[in-house]
């Protein structure tokens, strides 16, 4: 019994109502041009990615519909590599997915920022713990960075604990 209520509190925990995200997804999202290679310019620290750097994802179509999601770093002088899923949360032109990695425990994957040549990307989670922002390319200028840093103040997560990725 011990065991199903511990299930039962992952998955709410896992579910939560997406209506508590501080960030709203953008619309007219083209799934095809968001397809390829992105190099993780900052992120807020986490497990999964903890000590990683030269972080990478890369996104292209499964056989069933759904989107194959791998992501790479190198730590403690080696290449870890996740292999994981994403699908639309809501409808397949809202910038809304959810992604797993572990089997059926999915998080939402909230893109909040994407100019139309989708040269860059601003992610967050359902809440202020997660927020990732990713580019086309391994570095950016200093002026995106600065509108990264203050959107992500403005939407309440805490700058002071974002990691800055080395791509080189």
């Amino acid at each position: 019994m011990k065991i199903i209520m511990t299930i039962m509190a992952v998955l709410l925990f896992l579910n939560c109502n997406d209506k508590s995200a501080p960030t709203e997804p953008i619309t007219g999202f083209d799934l095809e041009k968001y397809l390829g290679k992105w190099y993780e310019i900052a992120r807020l620290d986490h497990r999964f990615e903890r000590d990683m750097q030269q972080v990478t994802a890369e996104y292209s179509m499964r056989d069933d519909g759904k989107v194959k999601v791998v992501n790479r770093g190198f730590k403690n002088d080696k290449w870890k590599k996740a292999v994981g899923k994403a699908k639309f949360a809501k409808d397949d032109k809202t910038g809304f997915l959810k992604v797993s990695f572990f089997g059926p425990f999915y998080g939402s994957y909230i893109i909040f920022e994407l100019p139309d040549d989708y040269s860059y990307a601003f992610i967050s989670g359902d809440n202020t713990n997660y927020l990732w922002f990713l580019s086309r390319t391994p570095t950016v200028s200093d002026k995106l960075l600065e509108k990264f840093i203050t959107e992500a103040k403005e939407y309440g997560f805490n700058i002071d604990d974002l990691i800055f990725v080395e791509q080189e």
